[in-house]
C-alpha cells in the first residue's frame, strides 16, 4: 500500500509540475462567442494570447449590466486590463488608467477592465470599489473564469494592447502608468 501511495503521490507532482511549466507558449484556444468572426476577414493570422495574435474573443456582462463582446470594439484601440479589487498594483495603476481613459475615450480608445469575479468577496464590493476610485470605463465581470482562463492571467494586473484590427500589439503584467499607456497606443494603428 505504502508504494502505491507512494506512485500516486509521484504522478500527482508530476503532473502539477506540468501544469506550472505549461506556460501557453501555444496559441490559446478562442471562445466559442466570435472565433468564425475573428478567422473571417484575418487571413491565416493565429488566434491566441501572444504579441501578433489575434486576440481570442469574448463576451461577458459588464457591471451596469449589459453585454460586452471584444470583437464588437474592432476599429478601436483596446486595453483588456485583467485585475480584482484586492490587487494592491492593480489599485496602484487605476488613477492612471482611469486619467488616461479619460483623455482618449473620444479617440478611439477603449478600456476593458475584466474583473476576477470568482476571486472577489461579491460583487458589491466589486461596484464600490468602482465607485470609490471614480472608475468610468466598461468593468466586465468575468464569473466563470472565462477570460483569465484563455488570457492565462497568472499575475495581475495584466493588459493587453489590441490595435484597431484586433491583433494584440503588447502584453504588460504588471501596474501600468499614464506615459506607458500613451506611449503603447500611439504606437499602434
Amino acid at each position: 500500500m505504502k508504494h502505491k501511495n507512494a506512485l500516486a503521490a509521484i504522478v500527482l507532482i508530476g503532473l502539477l509540475a506540468w501544469g506550472i511549466m505549461d506556460t501557453g507558449k501555444t496559441p490559446a484556444a478562442p471562445s466559442a462567442a466570435g472565433s468564425a468572426e475573428q478567422a473571417a476577414g484575418k487571413g491565416n493570422i493565429a488566434i491566441g494570447i501572444e504579441k501578433g495574435n489575434l486576440s481570442p474573443d469574448f463576451e461577458l456582462q459588464a457591471l451596469n449590466g449589459e453585454k460586452m463582446k471584444l470583437s464588437d470594439l474592432r476599429g478601436k484601440k483596446v486595453i483588456v486590463n485583467l485585475w480584482a479589487t484586492w490587487c494592491p498594483p492593480c489599485r496602484a495603476e487605476i488613477p492612471d488608467m482611469q486619467s488616461f481613459y479619460e483623455a482618449n475615450k473620444d479617440k478611439g480608445v477603449v478600456i476593458l477592465g475584466v474583473n476576477l469575479t470568482s476571486t472577489e468577496t461579491n460583487v458589491e464590493a466589486v461596484s464600490a470599489f468602482v465607485q470609490r476610485y471614480g472608475m468610468t470605463f466598461p468593468i466586465l465581470m468575468d464569473v466563470d473564469k472565462q477570460v483569465s482562463g484563455v488570457y492565462k492571467a497568472i499575475s495581475i494586473p495584466t493588459s493587453f494592447i489590441i490595435d484597431s484590427s484586433g491583433v494584440i500589439q503588447n502584453k504588460y503584467i504588471g501596474p501600468m502608468n499614464q506615459e506607458m499607456m500613451e506611449n503603447m497606443l500611439s504606437a499602434i494603428e
